[in-house]
């Protein structure tokens, strides 16, 4: 049977089973089941939207349909051929960054905001593809290895390992296919450096990865893309589209005989899966979990053949080095860490968001010079770098260079870029109890160390922050993270500890706080802080008794109020609405 109209219904999104029922039941009421065709689509193209429905041939799209829309959507559009326009998904606008500060240098960064990411006749006025002309039309692998080399450029994903390195290990084992990975997992809390490349200039990936494909040998490259991610997804997909139809994918790209194309893997959000073996777990439908090494990607990696594998930043920075020369890169940075390097600003800053910066600038100049100062002009406590396995670097730090070697050196990595900036009403023992939650919460569980050396390292944490930390837990917690740092499969379970090894190492004095004295210097852990009310600035207004939700304030109107510490929940309601800033935290 040939159906006039075909409706895609979600699987996913609340209600949904109840959702398609009613559609159905709706459409054989108007006596339409004989036009009209339900198919049910595990994930459309928003699932972060909630339930979606999408109507054919118009290829309509409605997002975040409840059950009430549905007689409605039905009557309106299905049976009378209006559109819902209230219920139509729409495109949402695109932050523009804002203008890059004097301390700000940007690579990357350079057509965000400036150029259209889906119409490829932008990117091309800017230079776009002319490195890959040059390098199919004039330079060998070799060539473009030695130009890579004289940059400097390392990897902006992990480690810093030397790019023309990786590159030429993939290129030195000889098999009959291999394979190009970018990896645009970007997991880290409050980063989001790979996200806003992918959705403002993926074809400076793709011009980045072809190269990367020439020199290795590589037919075939795939995307690794979150899919918490839509926009960047359906980017690059369009992207990708339009580099086929212009013959910069396919067969024979520049008539040079190279052939070459990509395809994008949704990952579905495991922060493990950003460790390139467990990534290519994930591509080849496995569970997302880390190989042993060796041997590496470079000798067996995706579907045990050679394999490169890069984050986005790595691979956008490709095209410019090739076009202006591996000297003009590597006169920006430090001796060792060359060019810039983007970060996400986000915690007690006065400017957070993108900013891209020479590698060698110091802690002092990103969070004061571009990132503004610490908000409400507080005190600057610590900075962690990294994300999750990243180490929390103290005050008197300030003035040391943001390079690789230099935050190792204070026990933090460079990681992806993430810059989460503290100020003085940080608990730092707080901080390390949450990022090892969240350490613990994205182990795959493969590895013991890692599996319950976090989860016992959590434990130890969360007492301390609610009042049972006993004597010998600063100890303990340092002997396991030992462990779990040199027992541990992946780069996971061995940057896990980090964070609480520098907040041990930098901020001691709070964790003997919490445990000798049982109390929290910074005012933040529940159960270690008391409030009350000064007798002397009540007013008697009753506003904080009438606002609490545990009725544990008491007194009479006009006279000094008394807090009740048994029934406090500590959610600091009262404070918030006294008018007359009466009740302090102790």
């Amino acid at each position: 049977m040939v159906y006039r109209t075909n409706v895609l219904v979600s699987s996913i999104g609340e209600g949904s089973q109840a959702i398609e029922a009613t559609l159905r039941a709706k459409i054989n009421e108007l006596h339409l089941d004989d036009e009209v065709q339900v198919m049910q689509a595990e994930v459309l193209g928003h699932p972060e939207l909630g339930v979606e429905i999408v109507i054919y041939p118009e290829g309509t799209d409605y997002v975040g349909v409840t059950l009430e829309d549905i007689p409605y959507l039905v009557e309106e559009h299905i049976y009378k051929g209006r559109p819902v326009k209230r219920l139509q998904y729409k495109e949402p606008v695109v932050e523009q960054l804002p203008e890059p500060t004097t301390k700000e240098i940007r690579v990357v960064l350079r057509n965000i905001g400036k150029i259209n990411p889906e119409n490829i006749e932008d990117y091309i006025v800017e230079d776009g593809y002319q490195a890959l002309a040059k390098v199919l039309t004039e330079m060998t692998p070799d060539d473009v290895l030695e130009v890579l080399k004289k940059s400097g450029l390392r990897g902006r994903g992990g480690a810093g390992f030397p790019t023309w390195l990786k590159w030429s290990l993939a290129k030195r084992n000889e098999s009959d296919e291999k394979y190009i990975i970018c990896n645009g997992d970007e997991g880290d809390p409050g980063a989001f450096m790979n996200r806003r490349v992918l959705e403002g200039d993926p074809h400076a990936v793709i011009e980045g990865m072809i190269i990367a494909a020439y020199v290795i040998g590589a037919h075939q490259g795939y995307f690794y893309v979150r899919a918490e991610y839509p926009i960047a997804i359906r980017t690059l997909r369009v992207a990708i589209k339009q580099a086929r139809e212009y013959g910069l994918l396919g067969k024979n790209i520049f008539d040079s005989g190279f052939d070459f194309d990509l395809e994008v893997r949704m990952g579905a959000g495991a922060f493990v899966c950003g460790e390139e073996t467990a990534l290519m777990q994930s591509i080849e439908g496995q569970r997302g979990q880390p190989r042993t090494r060796p041997p590496f990607p470079a000798v067996s990696g995706l579907w045990g053949k050679p394999t490169n594998i890069n984050n986005v930043e790595t691979y956008a920075n490709v095209p410019q080095i090739l076009l202006r020369g591996g000297e003009w890169f590597a006169q920006m940075g430090t001796e060792k860490s060359k060019g810039t390097k983007t970060f996400a600003i986000a915690g007690k800053v006065k400017r957070t968001g993108l900013i891209e910066v020479p590698l060698g600038i110091t802690v002092r100049e990103i969070v004061y010079d571009v990132g503004g100062g610490i908000l409400n002009d507080k005190a600057f406590k610590a900075v962690q770098t990294g994300g999750p396995m990243g180490g929390c670097i103290p005050e008197q730090y300030l003035d040391m260079p943001v390079d690789y070697e230099s935050l190792a050196s204070v026990g933090s990595i460079m990681g992806s870029g993430g810059f989460v900036v503290m100020d003085e009403e940080t608990c730092m023992v707080d901080i390390a109890r949450f990022f090892m939650e969240y350490a613990q919460d994205e182990s795959c569980g493969k590895c013991v160390p890692c599996r319950v050396g976090t989860r016992q390292m959590l434990e130890i944490l969360t007492n301390i922050c609610e009042g049972r930390g006993k004597p010998g837990d600063i100890e303990l917690l340092q002997g396991l993270a030992e462990s779990v740092m040199l027992g541990s499969l992946c780069g996971l379970g061995k940057g896990a500890p980090n964070p609480v090894l520098s907040t041990i190492k930098n901020f001691r004095d709070e964790y003997e706080a919490h445990i000798y004295e049982k109390k929290c210097p910074a005012k933040v852990c529940r159960k270690l802080i008391e409030y009350k009310v000064d007798p002397e600035t009540c007013i008697g207004c009753t506003r904080c008794a009438r606002n609490c939700p545990v009725n544990c304030i008491s007194g009479k109107a006009k006279e000094a109020h008394v807090i009740d510490p048994e029934v406090c929940i500590r959610c600091g309601i009262c404070q918030q609405v006294c008018p007359v800033n009466a009740i302090n935290v102790e």
